[in-house]
Order: structure tokens, then sequence, then C-alpha cells
């Protein structure tokens, strides 16, 4: 029987790729035929689709499926995009959600391959493109200042410690200091390349400066965002968004006896997410939307985080808002939303 679809489910690891070959045939039924091993690197690329290639219908194209692993699954997606492959990469958590519905006991490289590729041949799923090399350009440069933040807070702890010693050591504070520098030095360069790649693409600026008209959006806050999302390229919902960056809320609850509190899932980017909390805390000090939504959810759930978890959402959402429709941000938006539903109900 013929095939109609044709999938090929990877499971990335840093040094292996772990791949099931499936097939839709014309009743429908699934059928998983061949598994195997590669390297995770360009010699293991090029015997795989030789593997591969010997083993599909070449009438029927071959869709690869992969989870998202880190940055361990960039060089094969950028590898077979360039090849023309029709690639989905889809977030871990709807793998290990879609397992949990499957009749597996034991979970290991092989099993979540073959998931991997049964998920692709049930589901329609959206085609991943390349990122745009200007977003993934910035994605490097802010990821590389975010390790540095981090990193110059550690040493701002020791220099801290060692300070408040009863005898501290002179030659350890000046070292810990002129780290500090360091740091501080090469945080300065990467926003000054920031900067270059802004002034050399108008499309790109364009886009920043109307985000940060957002209250408490700055400049870098913005760049992050773009980054992460390759400006919104496979984004269709805000809805869609909020789980990409793991601020959806996840709740357990089944009949009177299981009642689990709301959470946010975390299980997205957590760029996005760790890069709208400071401006959280800016929106809601000076503005009056994100101040009350903010007052009216610590009123009703008494948790001071979970307010300031909403206004995170908030904010990213009006970020993809304000990219959509071109325009700067409107305090008043949603107001004037209402009161024109209002005016066209009595017409």
């Amino acid at each position: 029987m013929e095939a109609v679809k044709q999938v090929l489910g990877v499971d990335v690891a840093k040094d292996e790729l772990v791949v099931t070959l499936g097939r839709m045939l014309a009743d429908f039924s699934i059928e998983l035929y061949a598994h195997k091993v590669f390297k995770n690197k360009e010699s293991g690329f090029v015997t795989l689709l030789e593997w591969l290639e010997k083993r599909t219908n070449e009438h029927t194209k071959v869709h690869v499926v992969m989870e998202a692993t880190g940055i361990y699954h960039q060089k094969f997606a950028f590898y077979l995009y360039g090849k023309g492959y029709d690639l989905s990469i889809v977030l871990p958590n709807k793998i290990s959600n879609y397992i949990r519905t499957l009749e597996v006991r034991t979970i290991t490289d092989k099993t979540c391959s073959e998931a991997i590729a049964r998920f692709g041949l049930e589901r329609k799923l959206d085609p991943w493109k390349q990122p745009e090399k200007v977003y993934k350009s910035l994605q490097q440069l802010t990821r590389e200042r975010d390790q540095i933040v981090d990193e110059r807070s550690g040493v701002k702890n020791q220099l801290h410690a060692e300070s408040h010693e009863a005898e501290p050591n002179e030659r350890s504070l000046a070292r810990l200091k002129a780290r500090i520098q360091f740091l501080n030095g090469q945080e300065k360069d990467i926003k000054e390349d920031i900067d270059k790649i802004l002034d050399n693409n108008e499309v790109v600026k364009k886009e920043v400066e109307l985000i940060t008209t957002i209250p408490g959006i700055g400049k870098l806050t913005a760049v992050i965002v773009l980054a992460e999302t390759n400006g919104f390229e496979l984004i269709r919902s805000k809805k869609q968004l909020a789980s990409y960056a793991g601020l959806d809320v996840k709740e357990k609850q089944s009949g009177t006896s299981v009642k689990g509190k709301p959470r946010i899932s975390k299980k997205g980017n957590r760029y996005l997410r760790k890069a709208m909390y400071l401006p959280a805390l800016t929106a809601v000090k000076w503005d009056d939307t994100f101040r009350a939504l903010y007052a009216r959810i610590v009123a009703k759930q008494g948790i001071k985080m979970k307010g300031l978890v909403a206004v995170q959402r908030k904010l990213l959402e009006t970020i993809y808002v304000i990219f959509k429709r071109k325009e700067n941000y409107d305090k008043n938006y949603e107001e004037n939303k209402q009161k024109n539903r209002a005016q066209i109900q009595i017409v």
C-alpha cells in the first residue's frame, strides 16, 4: 500500500541524532519501520540523508520533525533547510504531553524518536523557517550579554563576601574589581554591536522604536523579544506566544478531590521570561493600565508574584499586537475598543 505521508522523527542529543522513520498508508494506518543513530555533526548529517533516501518513497516528500533541544538541534536544522527538506521543530512540552497519551512505559532516546515520528504523522505542523540573519545575530549577542550579566552578578557577590571578611585579601579584591570592570567593558561592546546592526537595518530599527513606546519596554528588551521569536515568524496568536515563553497557566483539576494551584508552565523560552521581569516592574509603577491589572490579580489571589506574572504576559502580548499593527502604543486602546463596540451595538 502506498504511503501518503512520510515523517522522520529526530530525538536530538549533544553528540547523537536518534531517528525513527515512519509512514502513513492510504488507509490512514501508521507504520514505524526504520530506526538508527547518527553523529550530530556534518558527516553524520550526510550519512543520515543517504540512509533516508534509500528507505523512502521518492514520490512522497519526507517531513522531518524534531524537538527543540537547547542549541543542539540548530546545526542539523540549518543543514536540512539548506537541502530543501520540509522541517518542523516542536517545543519539548508538546512532545512530553503527547508521550503521556501513548502506552510507553520506558522512556529512551529510541521511544522518544518514535513518539516524535508518530506525532508528526498524526498532526499538521507549521513548517520551520531558518531565522533571518539579522535576528540570529541579535539573538547571539543578547544571549552573550545575558551570560556576562550573570557572571558579573556572581563576581559582585564574591566581592561583597570578600570585602566583609574580618581580614580581606587586598589582592583578591583587586582581581575581583578588575573582572567586574572587564565584564562591564564586554557588555558595552555588545551593546555597541547591537546598535550597529540596528543602524544598518531600518526595518528592524523601526520595529524596535514602535515596541519601545510601551511603558517599561526599553531597546534591549525589544531586541531580545524580536530575536527570540525571529520577528514573530511562527507566532499566530497571543495564546501561542504566551505558551512559547512559558508564561501560559497550567492547572490540574479533576472532580472535587483534585484541585491543584494554577501555575505558569515555565516550559518555554526562558530568555523571553527573563527579559519581561524588570519591564513588568516598571510598567506597574508608571502605567495605569498595567497597575490596574496587577492590583486586580493581587486582590483576587493575594500573591504579588502572580500579579507580576500577569503583567509580564500582558506586556509580551502587547508587544506582539504593536508589532502586527505597526502602530505606537495607546494606553486607551482597550477602552476605545469597548466604546466602539458599544456604539456599534446601539446602531
